[in-house]
């Protein structure tokens, strides 16, 4: 803050203005000629900007340390085990999620993928090739009557069944005349043996049908199950796919890398770390606060942070956590507490000076910091108040400040008009204009 003389003394023009008046005396003229002019310098008005005193509602706090921590830490390790072809990240590095920080090397995934799409092409061909042996066209339906050797073979069981019924109708004319005795026992056993014959080719030819649709619906179900080896290779595929992408290793989150652990040429396994990740945004803090005041930190309660790298910015946030027990040793409590971080300022094991707000709270009166003075001779603190175009010298005790204003302990009221500048020409009683 400014610091300035402000004891009681006359403006330089005074003083001067009373050597001359003294002058005057020893010359024997009037004194009235310099006082005039004395009392016009004294009236000289002095142009400044002002402010306003004004009450605030101060919240209650506690007040604490702590050292921030990341809020979450990540071991980044592969999924499958193979050689590092690559790291792409250094320590300190900010990564985005889902950005590439390393890769294995993925010749064999690679091997496997083009012999998993073979074998798909393989089982596809099986499945034409099933079609074809039945006769029907790509992804065609299957109707066992439509399969050639089916119709075939109804043929020959239709031609069966037409010779058995001129075969039946045969017999049974000859088996009347030979019983009226108009042809020979000897010519009606011809015939029923023929019928018998034709009997048994139909038969036959029955059996031959039945065969023949057995053999199409298995042909059939070959093809479902080369279709099903199709399915199956497409699910190799998949896996080999899968392999390939786990050779690339990304960021779970974005955040901060603080260990980079393997380097180009190493085998590791999915037990190995790759990167250690700290996430940033948001950023915890860890406060330590009395047992006394564990009762009034609840969740979700607001906290300001301060640290040494930005003295002149504060960093807001919510209470997430409040550690149940309290240590034995030095009777205090873990408070955890969530700051919002998205320009990454903050970083994990940065100290900083915390306020938890908490129920209850006060008034107090606020001043701009330009409208404060300190006296060196007294080391005290002034301002002025303007009143009626005049200034009035007040003493005043500062309290803490908030941005461009500070607060005044005792020495002001609030909603009082006081000067924000020119104070170094300013004294009590001087008049002023703005």
């Amino acid at each position: 803050m400014p610091s300035h003389n402000y004891n009681r003394r006359l403006p330089y023009k005074l003083i001067f203005a009373a050597v001359l008046t003294a002058a005057s005396f020893a010359c024997g003229n009037k004194p009235s000629e310099p006082a005039n002019n004395a009392a016009n310098i004294e009236a000289e008005i002095i142009n400044i900007t002002v402010g306003r005193s004004e009450a605030r509602a101060i919240p209650a706090y506690i007040q604490a340390t702590g050292s921030l921590v990341a809020d979450e830490i990540s071991n980044v390790a592969p999924k499958v085990a193979g050689k590092v072809a690559d790291v792409a990240v250094n320590v300190g590095d900010f990564v985005k999620s889902g950005q590439v920080i390393a890769k294995l090397d993925d010749r064999d995934p690679q091997l496997r993928l083009a012999e998993a799409n073979a074998s798909v092409k393989q089982s596809i061909a099986a499945v034409r090739q099933a079609e074809a042996r039945l006769g029907l066209a790509a992804n065609g339906k299957f109707n066992s009557s439509s399969i050639p050797e089916v119709r075939a073979a109804n043929a020959n069981y239709q031609v069966a069944l037409a010779e058995l019924k001129q075969a039946s109708a045969n017999e049974k004319r000859y088996r009347d005349l030979a019983e009226s005795g108009d042809v020979p026992m000897i010519t009606y056993e011809q015939y029923r043996t023929t019928r018998d014959t034709a009997q048994a080719k139909v038969n036959n030819a029955q059996e031959l049908l039945n065969s023949a649709v057995n053999t199409a619906r298995q042909s059939n179900q070959a093809i479902r199950s080369a279709e099903a080896a199709v399915e199956a290779s497409k699910v190799q595929v998949e896996t080999a796919k899968q392999a390939v992408a786990d050779t690339v290793i990304k960021a779970p989150f974005s955040g901060f890398v603080g260990e980079r652990n393997t380097a180009v040429g190493e085998y590791v396994t999915s037990a190995s770390t790759i990167i250690t990740l700290l996430r940033s945004d948001p950023i915890k803090i860890q406060i330590k606060i009395s047992e006394a005041d564990v009762p009034g930190v609840v969740l979700g309660r607001s906290v300001s942070i301060q640290v040494d790298a930005y003295p002149d910015r504060s960093f807001s946030g919510v209470v997430v956590a409040v550690n149940p027990s309290i240590d034995q040793a030095s009777r205090s409590a873990i408070v955890e507490a969530s700051i919002e971080n998205s320009d990454n300022k903050l970083r994990a094991g940065m100290f900083g000076s915390a306020k938890i707000n908490k129920e209850g709270g006060s008034t107090g009166v606020f001043i701009p910091k330009t409208a404060m003075i300190r006296d060196e001779s007294t080391q005290a603190y002034r301002a002025f108040v303007i009143e009626e175009g005049v200034a009035k010298l007040h003493v005043v005790q500062p309290g803490t400040e908030e941005g461009d204003t500070v607060q005044i302990l005792s020495g002001l009221e609030a909603d009082s008009v006081v000067a924000t500048s020119n104070l170094d020409k300013l004294y009590e009683g001087a008049k002023v204009v703005y």
